[in-house]
């Protein structure tokens, strides 16, 4: 089964792309499969009704408001090892 994780910034090409790029190569080492998708705090209601996860940094996390899915807090958005841990906690 693919999951589907949302990286969430405020203009959706940022941040969140860095988080995309980096959620790529940290689930590649864990050996999940995963559709990763980049977008902007306007878009994140549509996108997320499908999302496992969000990964964000902790202002977006703070306005995110109610999801279903898993919010993952990302401290240092360049990280493997933080981001690697914290997906490997969510998603094993």
């Amino acid at each position: 089964m693919t999951v589907s994780i949302l990286t969430l910034c405020g203009a959706g090409v940022g941040t969140s792309e860095i988080l995309r790029v980096s959620a790529q190569r940290a689930l590649a080492r864990l050996g999940i499969d995963a559709h990763v998708t980049a977008t902007d705090e306007q878009h994140v209601r549509e996108l997320a009704e499908d999302a496992q996860v969000i990964l964000t940094t902790a202002d977006h996390a703070q306005r995110l408001g109610r999801t279903f899915a898993q919010v993952i807090v990302v401290e240092n958005i360049l990280d493997q090892d933080e981001l690697a841990a914290k997906l490997a906690d969510a998603l094993e």
